[in-house]
């Protein structure tokens, strides 16, 4: 069977975060292709950059903006236009590989208020949805704003095409699109919720001072005596997105990234019989031994330039500035591994790529290098540290004042080549280089529904360290069966702790989170001391290896062992209560 698939998200046209990421994975896998005859990206138009964007990834077909009308339809997509009151862009977007998928962008600013009021009031009468609740806020506005118009430009782009139809709701934010889909019960299409977080858990795990040792410890056991969350962390209907998610309930099937993000969906009080684990897929990319020693190469070199040594162990995160990523947990781990490594001689670099402003110029760059030595030194403030980038600076100068093996460098900076990050850097270096050449990539999240990121430099055998918290651990117990892996080291702060029921565990604090973290992370300096490779043979070993998991993870296994099949689980879900 072949579908149509309608993703509904708010990166249609721009990567910006994970979902983007997964949007392309699915698009360029092969099976993904074989099985999807046609893909649509829909979702708000926010930025009126977004015309220029979708002209440079592929190609505008219909613009009520710019006057473009290169379509057939474009006499029902004008209509759609002004039956809302809204602009569409319509046009092509264009994957590495060839691929192409419809685009569809709603800018329902000036919606007519007659057709948003009508939907609100659907909402309301189908669902329970009480709109007026979230009407202040522009990002529900966004969506809800955007979301028939949006539904009846797809159903004339589509034709009689008999389906199956697939909405995907990426998130809450393609949540208000999957109910306009259920709210008109075409027998062609179906309404399935992707939750790529839960995002009342993640505001509880990163608001509450005991992070993931408090929340997964009272959610284990709060599932355990039949409680969800409100029995545990009071009234969550405040919350827009808490209220949108929770319909999800509605949809045909419910799709779960990470065993984590499953549990979390059972604890909003959801049925686990209607949701499937679609876990996320990882890079599978080979290269050859030269040229991971030579990415490895010019990280030491670089290095070198900045320090003054050549280190033993190169170690990287590259990740954003936010709470949930657990940087401080990084420097834990190095307080231990930094002895470790210097009994032994060794000495190692810690590269932290993030930033919280974007690209800084290269003039800016220039000035900062030879002033004071940036990425070396820091000074706060514009143009060098900024927002979250101030306290992540702090902790890495007190880590690098007490080591004696390693030191941390924190690159505040969007790039990783010579343009970008100054002259001390090699001059052919390339963010690629990171992933290829780093002998461990940390990601020892608070909170992370899958965690990609962190199990990139897998392919190319560099030791990955994620939190036990993260989503990709079950995937990697799987393809594993459940077997320690030299590859990867799961940092799991959450274990261990003794608590006879949720409300005691959600009595832990920053002190217990603390006490635990201090000791977990002395265990995982050890396991890391002893998954080095302790030889160049022992390494290229290591990136056979890891490319072959790699591959057993890849987004083609995703699309045939989990995407596929439970998109056909949704299907016949619904199929089987109709006949009931």
């Amino acid at each position: 069977m072949t579908y149509t698939v309608i993703h509904a998200t708010h990166e249609a046209v721009r990567k910006a975060g994970g979902i983007g990421t997964v949007l392309e994975g699915l698009m360029t896998s092969s099976v993904y292709q074989k099985s999807v005859r046609r893909s649509f990206l829909v979702g708000p138009l926010s930025h009126l950059g977004d015309e220029d964007i979708l002209a440079e990834s592929g190609k505008v077909l219909f613009s009520t903006i710019s006057g473009v009308q290169n379509v057939d339809c474009a006499g029902v997509l004008n209509r759609v236009a002004e039956r809302y009151n809204v602009n569409i862009l319509y046009g092509i977007r264009q994957f590495s590989g060839g691929y192409e998928a419809d685009v569809l962008l709603v800018d329902a600013e000036d919606i007519n208020p007659r057709r948003s009021r009508n939907f609100k009031y659907n909402l309301y009468r189908h669902f329970g949805l009480a709109s007026d609740r979230y009407d202040t806020i522009a990002d529900y506005a966004l969506y809800i704003d955007s979301a028939e118009a949006i539904y009846d430009a797809v159903v004339a782009l589509i034709g009689k095409d008999p389906g199956p139809n697939i909405v995907l709701a990426h998130e809450y934010m393609g949540m208000p699109v999957a109910l306009k889909t259920i709210v008109k019960n075409d027998p062609r299409f179906w309404a399935i919720f992707y939750a790529h977080e839960v995002s009342a858990m993640r505001e509880i795990t990163e608001g509450n001072p005991g992070h993931d040792v408090m929340f997964y410890n009272a959610l284990a056991r709060a599932l355990a005596q039949g409680e969800v969350v409100e029995d545990v962390f009071g009234d969550q209907s405040d919350y827009y997105r808490h209220a949108l998610v929770q319909l999800a309930s509605h949809c045909d099937g419910i799709f779960a990234v990470g065993d984590p993000t499953l549990d979390e969906l059972r604890f909003m009080g959801l049925e686990a019989e209607a949701i499937d684990l679609v876990y996320n897929g990882i890079p599978a990319v080979r290269i050859s031994y030269a040229e991971k020693l030579q990415s490895r190469s010019r990280l030491q070199a670089y290095a070198q330039n900045l320090l003054g040594y050549e280190p033993d162990v190169v170690m990287t995160h590259v990740t954003r500035p936010v709470i949930s990523k657990g940087l401080w947990r990084d420097l834990l781990v190095l307080s231990h591994l930094d002895k470790l490594l210097g009994d032994r001689g060794q000495t190692g670099v810690f590269f932290v790529l993030t930033t919280a402003a974007g690209q800084r110029s290269a003039r800016d760059i220039e000035i900062m290098e030879s002033e004071y030595g940036w990425p070396v030194v820091h000074q706060i403030g514009p143009p060098d540290l900024v927002s979250n980038e101030v306290d992540i600076w702090r902790d890495i100068e007190a880590f690098n004042r007490a080591a004696v093996a390693v030191q941390a460098i924190l690159v505040n900076q969007f790039g990783w080549d010579r343009a970008s990050c100054g002259q001390r850097m090699p001059q052919d270096m390339a963010f690629a280089d990171l992933r290829r050449g780093t002998d461990i990539e940390f990601g020892q999240s608070i909170y992370e529904p899958f965690g990609i990121a962190v199990l990139e430099p897998l392919t190319f055998g560099g030791l990955c360290v994620p939190s036990s918290v993260c989503g990709c651990c079950g995937f990697l117990n799987r393809v594993t069966k459940e077997q320690a892996d030299p590859l990867v080291v799961v940092a799991d702060y959450t274990s261990d702790i003794a608590m006879e029921s949720a409300a005691s565990a959600r009595a832990i604090g920053e002190y217990e989170r603390r006490i635990q973290e201090d000791k977990v992370a002395e265990k995982v300096a050890w396991d890391i001391a002893d998954a080095l490779p302790s030889s160049n043979r022992e390494r290229e070993a290591r990136l056979h290896s890891g490319y072959k998991l790699a591959s057993q993870m890849s987004w083609d296994r995703v699309c045939e062992a989990f995407f596929l099949p439970s998109i056909e689980r949704a299907i016949s879900r619904r199929e089987t209560q109709r006949n009931v």
